[in-house]
């Protein structure tokens, strides 16, 4: 994703599958992240419109991405030995369901539909949202 990839506070993702556009806004959590990168980036020379960079100011590649991903989860499971199964069981692809789990809990399932760029909240359902329903108890 570049700076280009962001047009009127929203962040324009293309969907890989249907080829579809899809907004996401700019606020929260996103918000702070995109001013850590620009306050970063405007301490260096930057030579690309890349949002992530690495220390010579270049464009992160989807390989490099790995890299860092997999020696994270090293380091993660090195630190915490009682979840290490879990955490080397975690992959990169997993934050996808993660993301539409929690908006489906904190906003509802078609949120999270919205989110994945699903046509259908059936597919985001069968798919993403294995979780369950959170429900009181009786007493």
């Amino acid at each position: 994703m570049s700076e280009h990839d962001i047009i009127d506070g929203c962040l324009i993702v293309t969907q890989a599958k249907t080829k579809r556009p899809l907004r996401i806004s700019i606020a929260g959590k996103l918000a702070e992240l995109m001013a850590r990168i620009r306050a970063r980036k405007a301490t260096h020379k930057i030579v690309t419109a890349g949002l992530l960079t690495n220390t010579n100011s270049k464009r992160l590649t989807p390989a490099v991405l790995r890299n860092h991903f997999d020696e994270a989860r090293k380091k993660a499971a090195a630190a915490h030995p009682e979840m290490a199964d879990a955490i080397v069981a975690f992959h990169f692809y997993d934050l996808r369901a993660k993301a539409a789990a929690d908006t489906g809990e904190q906003r509802g399932d078609q949120a999270a539909s919205d989110l994945l760029g699903h046509g259908n909240v059936k597919t985001t359902q069968r798919h993403y949202l294995r979780r369950g329903k959170i429900v009181d108890s009786t007493k």
